[in-house]
């Protein structure tokens, strides 16, 4: 291929840091800040002939300016362009006019950019391509439910392709926030509240799409769900202890072992700094400390935020400055703040080595994915013939899903016996849209157009179950709403119960977008009951005396402490997606085992907080007696039952001792012995029992899910480096400190029945960035094979 010498950095064969910087110097200050901005020309329909329902917005956060987002997209790239933002996701189109909308964006900024530099795309993918038509997979919550990294990775890569072939090139994924409050509305976005669990499933996450070629955003940097009581864009009040030790360890992993590409700021203040303001946390912890060499990218309308909501800028062009100079590289969703950095730099406020330095961020971005090269074509860049919805998307939708219910209790009811009548109850059982997450198409986007319908064929829970069960009788009420206090429908329910057998209630969430839903962005909730007059229902049913089946379909655990004992049987399913109501109901009638596991604690009482079982002795189970409130939980931390039995025994450890550099290896021996086929995780939690500060009396360490044939056994042997023990001391520098560590493996974060004593020897050790961050596990069978 021939690259013309007047562009030198089209030519594929030089490195891509070397186009970037080429390219950079051929650049005007004019041209070098475009590339800071993008443009949403899908949100307000400036640029696109459609119709917009102003009370149901995807983004109504777009309110706070009003500049920018005004721009035809004409004007917005009028020297050329950073990003286009959801040319896919913003309103339902066909892929043909998917396709055909992303070359028409493409072509306008390519007319305005005097030296042909293309845009990146960028589009949402939380539960799948967020885009009409495509696989709806369960939401991150039911990713940390299957404790399963090889299958989220599996999954990321198929959302990968798909993006890809749709000319996609940045993912706004994976959500790396560490549950800390279960009332938080974006509970659903998360993996979790272990860190390691969300490290590792979201690192599995990151090179699964990146596998496809499409860079992937870890958000929300940082602290963003830890905000106080769980509110949405709520101040976060929280040391930089916690802040090392819980929120920034899935970061850093992430970038550390998956090599992510992008980075995307928190809307929330820590202690008053918001982190788009914050040098320490975007330059020296994540560029200097980390090593991070990707872009930083503003969550949507975070920079102006930095005048109209914290108050920490003067104004839009102010807040460019500020966000600049700590460290973001590409304002989101819309060029609002950083459009006045031309100015800035010609009045001398600003360094143009600022402008450059985030500019060629970009540009080298652009030179890995091909759009510098010289037969880059936006027609070349996208394949008409994507399948969104795939028979192979919908086997890995149906895998995840089957993973990730959570048996809380078989009760006397599960799994079905063949029942005769069944009553089907519930606001969830009849509504395909309680299936998805507030970032799927269907919940995030189409409210706004009713007319489309769901886009995906996706089967609702009462049919999956008359599907399961095709020589039943079921009868169908749905009792009451999600949302609301109108109990008309209870009678109704009630008679249906008692004229069947057996009830099976499916209560929980419906997932939307600030106040739109129970759960999803700007979904808070007050407390942990059941959403609305649901748990009103279920105790209505209950009284009937029939077994009542509850299966809780949900964004964040509720408080189920005042039905658990009255129930037949108790199921906890995270937001499943499209294929979860046939994976509900596999394992009510048993045709699925089981092996879900609670990535999230479940509550006794309502007011359950804090819920996450990452507490020191004072806030743990250890401290009963000296305050009124209940902080044992219903359900644990990793719990999930089966309709197989495991037992998990004879712990053999490499070594009692190490030293602080050292390693030893943890081995158990888990068997089935039930008498049917299922999965078990194996689960390895560590214990400092002195330290300098009050640590969390367990960290998980360490899983391996295990598949047995009944009557089988495995040796699980997990090794663990001595930097896994490390924690940030007094100096809050991250030590590696001798004394003794309980070495602790069951099946949940309480039931740990090996436990043994490891002794760290040496000096207080002082670890960075460069420390061991997982811990690899082996899976053989007990006879070596």
């Amino acid at each position: 291929m021939s690259t013309s010498t007047d562009r030198p950095w089209s030519d594929p064969a030089l490195p891509a840091a070397e186009r970037a910087g080429l390219l950079l110097r051929a650049m005007t200050l004019e041209e070098k800040v475009a590339q800071l901005g993008s443009r949403w020309a899908g949100n307000d329909m400036a640029d696109a002939e459609l119709p917009k329902d102003e009370t149901i917005n995807v983004a109504p956060m777009e309110d706070v300016f009003s500049v920018g987002g005004k721009l035809s997209l004409e004007e917005a790239s009028r020297d050329g362009l950073g990003h286009l933002t959801r040319v896919w996701g913003s309103y339902p189109q066909s892929v043909e006019q998917g396709i055909a909308e992303v070359v028409r964006q493409h072509e306008v900024v390519l007319k305005n950019s005097r030296l042909g530099v293309p845009a990146l795309v960028h589009e949402e993918c939380l539960t799948g391509f967020t885009t009409y038509g495509a696989t709806v997979y369960p939401a991150s919550i039911a990713w940390g439910a299957t404790f399963d990294a090889e299958l989220v990775e599996r999954m990321a890569a198929a959302i990968g392709r798909d993006m890809a072939a749709a000319g996609v090139h940045q993912g706004l994924s994976p959500v790396l926030d560490v549950v800390r409050d279960y009332r938080w509305g974006r509970v659903e976005e998360t993996i979790g509240e272990d860190p390691y669990l969300v490290a590792i499933l979201g690192s599995a996450y990151v090179r699964g799409l990146q596998s496809a070629g499409v860079i992937a955003t870890l958000k929300h940097f940082a602290g963003y769900s830890a905000s106080r009581a769980g509110r949405n864009h709520g101040p976060v009040s929280m040391g930089k202890r916690e802040l090392l030790d819980i929120i920034l360890p899935t970061f850093e992993t992430a970038i550390a072992t998956a090599a992510a590409g992008s980075v995307m700021s928190s809307y929330a203040d820590i202690d008053g700094l918001p982190a788009s303001a914050d040098s320490w946390l975007f330059t020296d912890v994540l560029r200097d400390e980390w090593g991070f060499e990707g872009t930083v990218v503003s969550d949507y309308w975070a920079v102006p935020f930095l005048a109209s909501m914290h108050r920490v800028a003067e104004d839009n062009n102010d807040a460019g400055v500020v966000a600049l100079t700590a460290g973001t590289d590409v304002e989101l969703p819309d060029t609002v703040s950083f459009g006045g950095l031309l100015d800035k730099v010609k009045a001398g406020e600003v360094s143009e080595e600022l402008i450059d330095r985030a500019a060629l961020r970009l540009l080298q971005q652009k030179a890995e994915l091909g759009l510098l090269d010289e037969d880059w074509t936006a027609e070349g860049s996208v394949r008409a013939d994507v399948d969104l919805d795939s028979a192979d998307n919908r086997a890995i939708a149906r895998e995840l899903a089957e993973k990730s219910v959570v048996l809380l209790d078989a009760g006397s009811a599960l799994p079905l016996a063949n029942p005769r009548k069944v009553a089907v109850v519930g606001p969830c059982a009849d509504d395909p849209r309680t299936l998805m997450g507030c970032y799927a198409f269907p919940n995030h986007v189409l409210p706004r157009y009713p007319e489309r319908g769901m886009g995906i064929e996706i089967t609702s829970p009462v049919d999956a179950l008359h599907n399961e069960l095709p020589d039943a009788v079921l009868s169908y009420v749905k009792g009451c709403e999600v949302i609301g206090d109108d109990r008309s429908g209870f009678t109704a329910a009630v008679s249906a119960a008692q004229d069947s057998d057996l009830c099976v209630a499916f209560v929980g969430d419906l997932s939307g977008l600030f106040g739109h839903g129970t759960s999803g962005e700007g979904c808070d909730a007050e407390d942990l009951r059941l959403p609305g007059v649901q748990g009103d229902l279920l105790d209505a049913l209950l009284e009937t005396g029939k077994p009542v089946v509850v299966v809780v379909m949900s964004g964040r655990p509720y408080a189920l402490g005042g039905i658990a004992d009255r129930v037949a049987g108790l199921v906890q399913a995270f937001i499943p997606g499209q294929e979860g109501a046939a994976a509900i109901a596999g394992v009510l009638s048993g045709r699925i085992v089981p092996s879900g596991k609670l990535p999230v604690q479940i509550p006794r009482h309502v007011g359950g907080q804090p819920g996450t079982y990452l507490q020191p002795a004072l806030g743990s189970v250890e401290s009963a007696g000296i305050s009124g409130l209940e902080v044992r939980p219903l359900f644990p931390f990793g719990y999930g039952a089966s309709y197989t039995d495991f037992t998990i025994a004879d712990l053999r450890l490499s070594a009692p001792e190490i030293g602080n550099d050292g390693e030893f290896t943890a081995t158990v021996r888990v068997s089935n012995t039930g008498d049917r086929a299922g999965d078990e995780v194996v689960q390895l939690y560590l214990r400092d029992v002195v330290a300098q500060v009050a640590r969390p009396l367990k960290l998980l360490t360490g899983f391996a899910r295990v598949s047995l044939e009944p009557g089988q056994a495995a040796d699980v042997t997990f090794r663990v480096h001595a930097d896994r023990t490390a924690y940030t001391g007094p100096d809050l520098r991250r030590i590696v400190e001798p004394g003794e560590f309980e070495v602790m493996l069951g099946t949940s974060s309480m039931d740990l029945p090996c436990r043994a004593i490891v002794r760290i020897t040496g000096d207080v050790r002082v670890v960075g960035h460069d420390r061991v961050l997982t811990t690899p596990v082996t899976i053989q069978d007990p006879g070596g094979g």
